[in-house]
């Protein structure tokens, strides 16, 4: 497929803003961007809105009237998952959104549109893999992903499970307190919820499948990172002690070992990043639990805001201190280490990680049996809802945005759904743009 030259200098100049290098200059975000559609989407939202802007894509009109709240900003079917509540300090798993690094105040279309869009990719990840149509992408070892019939139930089940929990809000069958915290032994989130459950602290999983047991040496007197030379890299002396110094007011604990993360993320792969290892100092097996890691993250501005910047005067807060606000509002329970710090001329999150947090990805969700007898439309409804519940607590005060919500979302959905099919043939031709640039 061939894109116009203007549109090809039009993603060009995006990337250029955002990452810093132009496509073709060997970037690893952009190869990475390279393995599929669905990863391209991942990488690009700062284009998604872009577009909306300059009308290659649009909300229903009615959405564009909701009152603003806090939102996503990068939604899609990744940016869900399982984790425990309040950080590594709680032990109470829930599913709900898990990325707030794009979270600003604005239109939750924005966030429905585009977690559609991912739905389609999604499904059409999973069957490109599986056709060796995308042969860069990990290989699914899945005979076959979801057709046409369960991706148009996954569409519509996940606005009708955001409308019917914005109903539930708005007469009070459900409060702002309502999580996802159950699945029952069918649901395709039950084996994924299962093993968020043992890696909490003091399960029987948590030495071995936790966020902590997966990169500290636990053998290790005094504790510290695994080499992992693909993932951390060891600091010089001067640096690390200037991280410590700098950092340790905002933990909760001492800090007893730091390394450079490499590679994380999609979004984001190319932003720096340093993991803390904080704990009491001790080499106790029954101390482990109360070790977690903390991440310190520069912080860019959020996707949206680079068009849609003047929507709310909260959007004028700094990066980091933006993300912290919207992240506290949207969740239940927010992460207790959870902050925004200035440090070389940059802003920077602070955040603990989750022990027992687990990821989805597309073959979890669309591929296999189970996917294809209700499951794919069954995460499309979780997500739905958990989605729901992070808009609606963006005001606590009110009932308006519900009110919106159920008005005019049932009527929409037929085009909403036909706006995001549209938009993900146009994020196909970019993706085949971007693969041959890449490969010139």
């Amino acid at each position: 497929m061939q894109l116009t030259q203007e549109r090809a200098q039009q993603l060009s100049n995006i990337m250029q803003r955002v990452d810093h290098a132009r496509p073709g200059s060997g970037l690893a975000k952009h190869i990475k961007m390279t393995q599929s559609p669905f990863v391209l989407l991942r990488g690009a939202s700062s284009q998604f809105y872009d577009d909306l802007k300059n009308g290659v894509t649009q909300l229903p009109e009615a959405l564009e009237q909701w009152p603003l709240t806090a939102l996503i900003g990068d939604c899609h079917i990744s940016n869900f998952g399982l984790f425990s509540e309040e950080g590594s300090h709680g032990d109470h798993v829930i599913f709900a959104p898990n990325d707030f690094d794009d979270a600003c105040i604005g239109h939750s279309g924005w966030d429905l549109l585009r977690f559609l869009v991912s739905l389609i990719l999604c499904a059409d990840h999973c069957e490109g893999v599986i056709e060796g149509r995308y042969p860069k992408a990990e290989p699914i070892d899945k005979n076959k992903a979801v057709g046409k019939q369960q991706l148009q139930m996954a569409l519509e089940g996940f606005l009708q499970a955001y409308s019917e929990c914005c109903e539930d809000l708005l007469f009070e069958r459900k409060d702002y307190r309502h999580v996802l915290d159950a699945f029952s032994d069918s649901h395709i989130l039950a084996k994924p919820f299962q093993k968020a459950l043992k890696r909490t602290a003091n399960s029987e999983e948590f030495a071995i499948k936790s966020s902590l047991a997966k990169a500290v040496d636990l053998k290790k007197i005094p504790l510290q990172f695994r080499d992992l030379p693909e993932r951390f890299a060891r600091l010089s002396d001067t640096e690390y002690q200037e991280i410590e110094q700098h950092f340790a007011p905002y933990v909760d604990d001492k800090i007893v070992d730091i390394v450079a993360r490499l590679g994380a993320g999609t979004g984001s792969v190319n932003m720096e990043r340093y993991y803390l290892l904080v704990g009491p100092g001790s080499a106790e097996m029954a101390d482990w639990p109360l070790y977690h890691i903390v991440e310190i993250k520069k912080q860019r501005a959020a996707a949206p805001l680079y068009e849609f910047a003047g929507l709310s005067p909260v959007n004028r807060l700094n990066p980091a201190h933006l993300t912290v606000m919207c992240q506290r509002q949207m969740q239940r329970n927010p992460d207790l280490v959870l902050d925004e710090v200035e440090w070389r001329d940059a802003h920077w999150l602070v955040r603990s990680r989750h022990h027992a947090k687990v990821g989805i990805n597309p073959e979890d969700i669309a591929c296999g049996k189970r996917a294809r007898n209700g499951g794919f439309a069954e995460y499309a409804r979780s997500c739905g809802t958990a989605l729901a519940l992070a808009h609606a607590r963006g005001d606590r005060r009110s009932k308006r945005f519900e009110e919106a919500v159920v008005r005019d979302l049932p009527e929409a959905t037929a085009e909403l759904i036909k706006i995001a099919q549209k938009y993900t043939e146009q994020v196909k031709e970019d993706w085949y743009w971007l693969c041959s640039v890449e490969q010139a």
